[in-house]
């Protein structure tokens, strides 16, 4: 799945309004065309990771980042850190474009901004792409374990949303657990393929999909119990108690609520919700939508634990992740006393957190 191209141009200011900062890097030779977007440094600095893909246009590319950071202020806040909401995104293929000398170009750049937007990896960047900006570059987070870092962050993204989905599963069964359950997992890249873990182990049985058939391919070889489809359109087709979107944004539109099985809705993927009010399509289904930004925070958990001064602790940020379980089952319980949709009731709880404990600074200086 990929971002859906849009004809209609960008207007930055009108479009980030909300946005402190957005930053166009450009480098011809190494090749590198990024833009880093910081939505709010209210609670701290901005942390989000760089996404490196091959945008279609400059202005999808400007759409992406500008909801993708302020995804990550909402799940900052709703995880209790203190931090802010930023994103990068590099437009071009990875597969060729990728090479030390883009990776510094673009730490450089994130030099300039001093701290007030901190990297890590994301899709198409790996932890020995960040060993890379990090050469040039101070605020770089999700590392490799060789030099101190957390590494690969998509443990515990994967253990969030398994936690997530536990308790989704309690409110939609009773039960905290997927055992009997079958789970369609949408996207077993770095996190699904973690994920299909969890829910295996879980006693799930689990269906899988991937536009990269050799990703389908490991996960089955590694679980033979695993069935795979074709494509995400038969996935979603398919008899699920559970649909787990794990690929790129936008996966729930009007068109999948209206063929969905599922009585739960929790994934990895961000900004799940195609446009505004499929959310209440989901509620008047019957569906239990976890929010994305909720399940999937823990890999935003375990890069921020390396800022933590006694240095990274795996068991301190899964234990921290943990508490997504918590998190997922208080934004459930605030949006059925409330009569809201579970995304608008996790909006609240995070936005109340960044006005009520962020009030006294508008914007992080150092």
């Amino acid at each position: 799945m990929s971002v859906t191209p849009s004809s209609s141009p960008v207007d930055v200011f009108e479009l980030g309004a909300e946005h402190e900062q957005v930053v166009f890097a450009n480098d011809p030779a190494t090749g590198l065309r990024a833009v880093i977007a910081i939505h709010s440094t209210a609670l701290g600095p901005a942390l989000g990771g760089t996404r490196f893909y091959p945008y279609a246009s400059t202005d999808d590319a400007v759409r992406d980042v500008l909801d993708l950071s302020r995804g990550m202020s909402y799940k900052a806040a709703l995880a209790g850190l203190d931090l802010g909401g930023g994103k990068a995104v590099i437009i071009g293929d990875p597969a060729t474009l990728k090479s030390e000398a883009l990776l510094r170009a673009y730490g450089r750049f994130v030099q300039t901004l001093g701290g007030r937007y901190r990297t890590a990896c994301d899709i198409g960047t790996f932890s020995a792409d960040m060993d890379h900006v990090a050469r040039e570059c101070d605020y770089v987070t999700g590392r490799t374990v060789a030099h101190g870092g957390a590494g690969d962050s998509s443990v515990l993204t994967a253990y969030g949303v398994f936690q997530g989905m536990r308790a989704a599963a309690q409110v939609a069964w009773g039960e905290p657990t997927l055992a009997g359950r079958t789970v369609g997992v949408a996207g077993v890249g770095k996190v699904g393929r973690h994920l299909v873990r969890h829910l295996v182990e879980d006693g799930a049985d689990v269906v899988v999909t991937d536009v990269h058939a050799p990703a389908v391919d490991a996960v089955v070889a590694e679980h033979p119990g695993v069935r795979a489809v074709a494509t995400t359109e038969e996935l979603v087709a398919s008899p699920l108690d559970v649909y787990a979107p794990c690929a790129m944004g936008g996966a729930i539109s009007d068109e999948v609520v209206e063929v969905l099985s599922a009585r739960v809705v929790c994934g990895a993927a961000n900004n799940q919700l195609a446009h505004p009010g499929v959310e209440k399509a989901l509620a008047d289904r019957g569906i239990v939508y976890a929010p994305d930004y909720c399940v999937n925070a823990g890999g935003l958990i375990q890069v921020a634990d390396e800022l933590d001064p006694a240095g990274f602790s795996f068991e301190r940020a899964q234990q921290r992740a943990t508490g997504i379980f918590d998190t997922t089952l208080a934004i459930l319980a605030h949006a059925e006393a409330e009569h809201v949709s579970p995304a608008l009731a996790a909006d609240r709880i995070a936005e109340a957190r960044m006005r009520d404990v962020g009030r006294l600074r508008s914007i992080w200086v150092g």
